[in-house]
This record gives structure tokens, C-alpha cells and sequence, in this order.
């Protein structure tokens, strides 16, 4: 079957697709127009240290290598002990202290860790600006004053977790998978429209073109052609 012919397909039921896609825009309307709350995130950066083994004698240390090693992989092991359920513990714990309760499952749930070489950072999300950066500032908390235990569970007792980014608090803009929600849902009505129009014309038994007659055996002698608008002649001159 030639692209003629598919085109041909879609044009004749060209109201399948189009009233598919009119369906998915007007139920996705309420959700589009119901307004959606802000929300808030707080971006901090910590630098993860281990502190180089003394040396005791004339002999080469490999210029610190495994110590800038050990720094990385402490880096990697901490942003997990971030995300997890011991970390929020220790949140929700700073915050009880300064009178604000927050569930830990709440707190674990929000908490986002990534690394770049021996810089741990950490987001935090949540609904309400005033209380996140009370959140924040206990995580700084818990990851400085704390850090000896969380780090003691990694095998690691000399290592340091230092504050070099503050927490900085900003409202978080509609993310790129709630701005292709609605395009990608009209597109694939569309192409529901289009893959119906296809099974239509495959139910369809009757002749619409010559070209179908022929494929039948039969012999075409002439064709009416389809009712038209009647172009006006135009007049003679005298």
C-alpha cells in the first residue's frame, strides 16, 4: 500500500482523530485549570573529608592518593546514609528540640543526596517555605553535629562533613514531565484516532476507488466522478 493510500485513509476519518484528541483536551481541562500548590525546595552543599594518616617514616605515601580515594567512596556511602530512615531521625530529632514536629517518613521522603567528587549536596522539598527552612537548617545541624556517628557506621573516624554552601530556599517551578502531561496525552489520542481509522477502513468491504475494482479482476470502463462544486465559466468578450 502506497503513502497515498494511508494519507487517503486518515483523510476520509480525519474526525477520529481530531474528536479523540478534543475528548483528552476537554477531560483534561479541570485538572489544567485547578490551581496547584507551590512548592518549595532547599539546596545545600557539604564537603566530605578524610584527614590523612600521619606519616611515621621516610617512605612514600602515594602523594594522598588513598586519601582523596577514601574521601570519594565516603562521599558516595554518606549521600545513601542521607536518604535514609537514621538520617531523618536525627532531622526530626533537631526539629522536636526547637519545638517542631515532623514525621520522619515525611522527612526521608523529601530528602534528595547527589555527589559530585567529594562535594555531598542535598535538596530537601516541601509544601511550606517557613518550615523548610527549619528543616534545613536541621539537617546542617545533624550532619555537623553528628557526623562522628554516621560516619563511625561508614568505618570511617577521622573523616570531616563541612557546610561550604548554606541552605538557599526557592519555589520550584512546574517540573518537565507536568508540562508534557497534556501534549503527550493529545498525541496519543491522535494516534489512537489514526490506528482506529486504519481498522475501520480494514472492516470496510466497499469499493471506493478503480483502483480497488482492478485489484478485484475486474476491468474499469469508466468512472462518474465524485459530486463537486461547479466552477463558474468564465464569460466571453464580445
Amino acid at each position: 500500500m502506497e503513502l497515498k493510500q494511508y494519507a487517503r485513509i486518515v483523510w476520509v476519518r480525519w474526525w477520529l482523530p481530531v474528536g479523540l484528541a478534543l475528548i483528552v483536551l476537554v477531560a483534561s481541562l479541570p485538572g489544567m485549570l485547578k490551581p496547584k500548590p507551590t512548592v518549595y525546595q532547599a539546596a545545600m552543599r557539604f564537603a566530605v573529608g578524610v584527614a590523612p594518616e600521619p606519616g611515621a617514616g621516610e617512605y612514600y605515601t602515594y602523594d594522598r592518593y588513598y586519601t582523596w580515594l577514601a574521601s570519594e567512596y565516603l562521599v558516595d556511602d554518606l549521600a545513601e546514609v542521607v536518604k535514609s530512615s537514621l538520617f531523618a531521625q536525627a532531622v526530626s530529632a533537631e526539629l522536636a528540640a526547637q519545638g517542631l514536629q515532623v514525621p520522619t517518613g515525611a522527612i526521608s521522603g523529601s530528602t534528595q543526596a547527589g555527589k559530585l567528587h567529594r562535594i555531598l549536596s542535598v535538596n530537601i522539598t516541601w509544601s511550606q517555605e517557613g518550615e523548610l527552612r527549619e528543616i534545613a537548617n536541621a539537617a546542617v545541624r545533624a550532619l555537623q553535629t553528628r557526623s562522628a556517628e554516621f560516619l563511625a557506621q561508614l568505618g570511617s573516624e577521622n573523616a570531616e562533613v563541612r557546610l561550604i554552601d548554606p541552605p538557599v530556599v526557592f519555589a520550584v517551578g512546574a517540573s518537565l514531565q507536568d508540562r508534557l502531561d497534556l501534549p503527550i496525552r493529545l498525541l496519543l489520542a491522535a494516534l489512537a484516532g489514526v490506528a482506529l481509522a486504519f481498522v475501520l477502513d480494514y472492516v470496510d468491504d466497499s469499493v471506493r476507488s478503480a483502483a480497488e475494482v482492478e485489484a478485484m479482476g475486474l476491468k474499469v470502463l469508466g468512472a462518474i466522478p465524485a459530486a463537486g462544486r461547479a466552477w463558474p465559466r468564465p464569460r466571453r468578450q464580445p
